[in-house]
């Protein structure tokens, strides 16, 4: 059976990787690439693929946002969740999703992924496969991101837990993540922004910049800053004031209608 499969990943060389992989398998065509949710969402209508390989962390529209709108629509392909973070995988399983595959994909894990995709294509023209199975995979996901665990700061020699509602930003400098609470300044157990940011809610927590992850509801004042970007102004007792990147601007200015 021959298999149409469209990658989405924010990041070049992974998904210039990941059609490497794929082209080195027999049957399987790689019709379309994407760098974003929205452009994915476009090129599913247009292309119409068997199989999507979506990452899960992305700018604008993450992984289980598309999908969440793949699974309105009358034509449905069948997702892998491609990542580097492993926390949703048991809740995929669990749900019947085709497969998970984390990064850096390994060729024996992929054409294990393929092989169940090809039994889902074979049911599902059969007319076996329910179309509501990945709406329940993306409900699945989504209310498994409502289930927060608290965060760990650690501040000198203490522990302390912080619920992320009171997270105001957290900041990267070399290899160690700083979190500021209304309360709370410390050090993250995670060692980089997209691990902590994984563990929060998309919504409300964005990557202004390479070097901030933001509480958007904790941003006491916007900024106009040269060409067109902004600088926003926390509500710390500092008042830190954090630089917006030239991407996330686009993103800020339709979220606030400017």
């Amino acid at each position: 059976m021959k298999i149409s499969a469209l990658v989405v990943d924010d990041e070049q060389p992974a998904r210039e990787e990941l059609c490497y992989l794929l082209s080195q398998v027999e049957a399987v065509e790689v019709i379309g690439q994407a760098d974003n949710g929205v452009a994915a969402l476009e090129l599913l209508d247009d292309l119409e693929p068997d199989v999507v390989f979506l990452d899960v962390q992305m700018p604008g529209l993450t992984g289980f946002e598309v999908a969440r709108q793949v699974a309105e629509r009358m034509v449905q392909p069948h997702i892998v969740f491609v990542t580097a973070f492993d926390q949703y995988a048991l809740d995929a399983f669990q749900v019947n999703a085709v497969d998970y595959l984390l990064k850096p994909v390994d060729p024996a894990r992929l054409d294990q992924a393929l092989g169940r995709a090809r039994s889902r294509l074979e049911l599902a023209r059969a007319g076996v496969v329910s179309p509501q199975a990945l709406a329940q995979i993306v409900e699945a996901v989504s209310a498994r991101q409502t289930r927060r665990s608290p965060l760990v700061v650690k501040v000198a020699d203490r522990i302390l837990l912080v619920q992320a509602e009171d997270l105001i930003y957290a900041s990267l400098n070399e290899d160690e993540v700083t979190v500021v609470a209304s309360q709370v300044t410390g050090t993250s157990n995670y060692r980089t922004l997209d691990e902590l940011q994984a563990q929060l809610d998309h919504a409300v927590f964005w990557r202004v910049h390479r070097s901030y992850l933001v509480n958007i509801n904790k941003i006491k004042e916007i900024v106009p800053w040269f060409s067109r970007n902004f600088i926003l102004r926390m509500r710390d007792a500092k008042a830190t004031e954090i630089p917006v990147s030239r991407a996330q601007t686009k993103r800020l200015r339709e979220y606030l209608q400017l």
